[in-house]
């Protein structure tokens, strides 16, 4: 077994080899000055089962194009088996036609890493479970989930009777409902609008939060705009103390600004994506996923199941 590492998370991937008892593969990963990605691979790999660690987090076309270059690196290094570990999927939002004359790149993705030589994708928490299918190799989809939950009752979730847990928009529901099924609470939903990328309108709750301790959970974040929206939301129709947890934290110094002012006292998140801890501070609470994927990868190099990975 190979554990290679490109440049967008190089801290989880050695996280993962540690928990694994490997090193890290020797290999150089550079950048050109015109901007051309260089990969070589310093030592022999092959017949190795070899697992790329690279989240396709911003910036999210130079590490695609990484990717796209090591996995040509390992393949022609005549490597057994090449799996893909995206921890983050990047375009895995722009998975349908919701708008004319549009493009659906999450498929078009798929299809670059299944022409580049990959055999088999390991990720986490997709912005749409679909997209699993838009590959015609062997997809192996985590869930963040028993990791957080652990955390939360461990730090966070001190009487559950008071807590609520709440969606901050209507397509995070089927998330909420995991979440709330699992602490045994009830769950509630804030109905917001879209302004534009960055700017988002909520203006109702459906469900009582009036008292109540709340959990906001969602996939991902970004510019925080969903969640500070919704943090306001709740905070005016009576919620106590407002906490929030989202599988990637893809923050940035915006994002955070946001965070600051609003009424949410922490987040939440795993460390799929470096920006977490870069931009998090410390409002910011970042759990490891490191054993969680180094678990899967040695399933998947053994050919054992990866189902008693979802156990809570």
């Amino acid at each position: 077994m190979k554990i290679i590492s490109g440049t967008a998370h190089p801290e989880l991937a050695r996280d993962i080899a540690k928990s694994l008892g490997l090193p890290l593969s020797d290999t150089t990963v550079n950048t050109f000055p015109d901007g051309e990605s260089f990969v070589q691979i310093k030592e022999s790999i092959r017949g190795a089962d070899t697992f790329i660690v690279q989240p396709t987090c911003p910036p999210t076309n130079h590490n695609l194009m990484e990717l796209l270059v090591m996995v040509d690196a390992v393949r022609r290094a005549s490597a057994s088996r090449i799996t893909a570990v995206m921890p983050f999927y990047g375009y895995a939002r722009q998975d349908r036609k919701d708008k004319p004359r549009v493009p659906i790149t999450a498929k078009l993705v798929a299809n670059l890493l299944t022409s580049a030589g990959v055999n088999r994708v390991l990720c986490m928490d997709l912005h749409a479970a679909q997209i699993q299918g838009f590959f015609e190799i062997p997809v192996d989809h985590l869930h963040s989930v028993p990791v957080l939950i652990k955390h939360l009752k461990q730090h966070y979730v001190k009487d559950l009777d008071n807590l609520v847990v709440v969606s901050p928009d209507i397509g995070g529901v089927k998330n909420a409902k995991s979440y709330a099924n699992i602490l045994g609470t009830k769950l509630a939903i804030v109905a917001k609008q879209r302004i534009s990328a960055t700017e988002v309108d909520a203006h109702a709750v459906i469900g009582d939060v009036e008292g109540k301790d709340v959990l906001m959970v969602d996939d991902m974040t970004e510019s925080g705009g969903t969640l500070c929206a919704a943090a306001a939301v709740l905070k005016e129709h009576g919620a106590a103390r407002i906490f929030a947890g989202v599988s990637h934290a893809v923050l940035n110094e915006k994002a955070c600004a946001r965070l600051a002012a609003s009424p949410i006292e922490r987040l939440l998140t795993s460390d799929s994506v470096p920006m977490a801890k870069t931009y998090g501070g410390d409002m910011v609470d970042t759990v490891s996923i490191a054993p969680l994927f180094a678990q899967a990868i040695l399933n998947i190099h053994n050919n054992d199941s990866v189902t008693h990975l979802f156990d809570i």
